[in-house]
């Protein structure tokens, strides 16, 4: 069997957090995932936090994923990032080894974090140290494609990202159809025969609901981590809106659930000054697995109005579970959603306004999506891995 090299740097640069990204969830699904499929055959490297790189011991890693798995269930990052004494007997033990060359082998060296990826030349050191093919994954292009939504350096370090993947790799995953499109011309630019497959990133199992205190009022989720791209502000002028024009037991909550990230100082305002939502609307910055679960699993809708995605997880997770979502009108929401979420322009306030009071009160629109929701099926983290084992084997001939 061919002999897989996983990355797994991004999930150690994360030995001192709680709460995972997306991107760190996406990295644990294939440490899984290529596992079942390769058993022995699948080795474990990283880019460690020192800046050297090598092997990881296999049970070492596996060991490290659980203890970083349970974290995430269990803990709720109220209590901020572990301490850099806290975490030096991990660093220790996750210290990578050398790797060593099997004479006429190439294996494929499988990496689906960013991590590293703006330093092309440590990536081709990594694959000639290595003597493998690299199979690499593209979430998206957003910061290149929509920079006002990103750091003031995202797009020039993506585009980097970008640069070394077209330079790189060999075969490219991409998590949507979307996402494709976007990576096609630097294939093109690149002049390289680099293979694409297209595979929808899997549904994480949703916990059953845990016991905890609820809001008493119908309330909204949002989830995801609080950027400029992810459009809080429409909602948060939403709700501020409700308050002002609403007896107050008639307005809705919204919980927002996600760290805060860049470029957010109107929403954060509003969040911290604004009195007439202060009581309507709740942030969560860290939230456990098991906690969050029993948010989205109680509530009304998953609220998206995000202007750009390159998948859109979790409408996928709401959906999975029986959660109406209102999300806005973009390829990647579409392709993932398929004819179950209500679906609205990301600039449209007053359509915004109308679904969002519709679902509160289970209106027509509510009910007409509970009525669809049995329709719509999950993406599998199996059949993702299925067309990733097809990739490997294609660079194994």
């Amino acid at each position: 069997m061919t002999t897989v090299i996983l990355d797994i740097s991004r999930l150690i640069s994360r030995v001192r957090h709680a709460t995972p990204s997306g991107v760190d969830r996406v990295e644990m699904a294939y440490a899984r995932g290529l596992a079942r499929l390769y058993g022995e055959d699948l080795h474990f490297a990283a880019v460690h936090p020192t800046g050297r790189y090598g092997r990881i011991e296999r049970g070492t890693a596996i060991a490290y994923l659980d203890e970083l798995q349970q974290r995430w269930s269990a803990e709720d990052g109220a209590s901020g990032q572990r301490s850099i004494p806290s975490i030096l007997p991990w660093m220790l033990r996750l210290l990578p080894r050398k790797p060593v060359r099997q004479n006429g082998e190439r294996p494929v060296y499988v990496h689906v974090s960013p991590h590293h990826l703006t330093d092309r030349s440590k990536v081709q050191a990594i694959l000639a140290a290595e003597n493998a093919r690299l199979l690499c994954m593209v979430h998206d292009l957003i910061p290149i494609e929509y920079p006002e939504y990103a750091r003031v350096s995202g797009a020039n370090l993506h585009r980097q990202r970008m640069e070394t993947v077209a330079a790189c790799a060999d075969a490219v995953i991409v998590n949507s159809a979307a996402t494709g499109r976007s990576f096609q011309p630097w294939i093109e630019n690149s002049g390289r025969d680099i293979a694409t497959h297209v595979a929808l990133l899997g549904t994480e199992p949703i916990p059953a609901a845990a016991d905890e205190a609820l809001p008493q009022a119908p309330y909204f989720v949002c989830l995801g981590t609080i950027e400029p791209r992810k459009n809080h502000l429409l909602l948060l002028n939403l709700w501020r809106h409700f308050a002002e024009t609403m007896p107050a037991a008639e307005v809705p909550r919204l919980v927002i659930i996600g760290r805060r990230g860049w470029e957010n100082e109107q929403v954060l305002d509003m969040l911290e000054r604004c009195p007439a939502i202060l009581t309507h609307v709740d942030e969560i910055a860290g939230c456990s697995d098991r906690r969050l679960a029993t948010l989205l699993r109680n509530a009304r809708a998953l609220l998206m109005p995000s202007f750009a995605e390159g998948y859109g997880m979790p409408v996928a997770e709401a959906l999975s579970v029986g959660v109406p979502v209102i999300c806005s009108d973009i390829p990647a929401h579409r392709e993932v959603g398929r004819d179950a979420p209500d679906y609205v322009d990301p600039l449209d306030g007053p359509k915004w306004k109308a679904i969002i009071l519709d679902h509160a009160s289970k209106g027509s629109a509510w009910q007409g999506q509970v009525e669809r929701l049995p329709a719509w099926h999950a993406p599998g983290w199996d059949d993702h891995m299925a067309i990733v084992q097809q990739a490997i084997a294609g660079l194994s001939l």
